[in-house]
C-alpha cells in the first residue's frame, strides 16, 4: 500500500471586477515593457521592478504615466462592462507620422460571466506565468524588430462594442495599419473571464 502527495495549486474565484484589473495591469506592465524595449522614450526615464517574478522597466516620466493611467482606467472599465474587444499600441515616427509597429492586445470576454453566470476558478500563479512568458518575449522582440532609429511617438487606440458614452478627452481615429506588415503572434493568457490574445506588426524593412 502506497500513500501519494500532490501539490495542488492554490485556486482563485476569479470574479469579472477581478479579471479586469488582471488584464488591466498587464496592459500596463505591457506597454512599460515595450516602451522600454523598443527605445520610444530614454532608457534613463526607467526603473527596475520586479512583477510577475520577472524584474520589468517602468517609466519615471510623470507625462507618460498620467496618459496611461487615463487610458486604462478607462479601458478597466470596459472590461469591467465586457464592452472591449481590442487595445492597440501605434509606435509611429515623430516627424513623418509614418506607423512603425503597431501592437495588438485581442480580448474576449467571457459571456457567461457577463450573463451573470457562475464565476470560474483558475491559480493566481497560472495567471501570473502566463504573463510573464508574453512579458518574456515582448523583452525578446528586439531580436527580429528592426530598430527605431528616428524620433517616435506613440498612440493608444481601444475598440468597443455599443458604447453609449465616450469619454470627451478621446478621439476618433482611422485604424492606423501597416501597408505590407510582418505580422508575429505572441502568446496568450486568460483568466478564464478574459482572453487576450498579444501580436505586433511592423514596418518590414526595405530589401534592396
Amino acid at each position: 500500500m502506497s500513500m501519494q502527495c500532490q501539490a495542488q495549486l492554490q485556486r482563485s474565484t476569479i470574479t469579472l471586477k477581478g479579471s479586469a484589473q488582471i488584464v488591466s495591469q498587464y496592459f500596463e506592465y505591457a506597454v512599460q515593457s515595450i516602451l522600454y524595449q523598443r527605445g520610444v522614450y530614454p532608457s534613463e526615464d526607467f526603473k527596475q521592478k520586479k512583477e510577475y517574478g520577472i524584474m520589468l522597466w517602468v517609466s519615471n516620466d510623470d507625462s507618460l504615466n498620467k496618459y496611461l493611467s487615463t487610458v486604462l482606467s478607462q479601458t478597466k472599465a470596459w472590461l469591467e462592462s465586457g464592452k472591449l474587444r481590442q487595445l492597440v499600441l501605434v509606435i509611429t515616427d515623430a516627424n513623418t507620422s509614418e506607423v512603425l509597429e503597431r501592437w495588438t492586445f485581442d480580448v474576449e470576454t467571457n459571456q457567461e460571466v457577463l450573463a451573470g453566470g457562475k464565476a470560474p476558478e483558475k491559480a493566481d500563479s497560472e495567471i501570473k506565468g502566463e504573463i510573464a512568458g508574453i512579458l518574456r518575449q515582448i523583452c525578446a522582440s528586439v531580436s527580429f524588430l528592426p530598430l527605431l532609429d528616428t524620433r517616435c511617438s506613440i498612440d493608444i487606440l481601444v475598440y468597443t462594442d455599443n458604447v453609449d458614452e465616450v469619454p470627451a478627452e478621446w478621439e476618433d481615429s482611422d485604424a492606423r495599419n501597416i501597408k505590407n506588415a510582418e505580422v508575429v503572434s505572441l502568446r496568450a493568457f486568460s483568466t478564464k473571464v478574459h482572453n487576450v490574445k498579444t501580436m505586433v506588426a511592423y514596418k518590414a524593412e526595405d530589401v534592396l
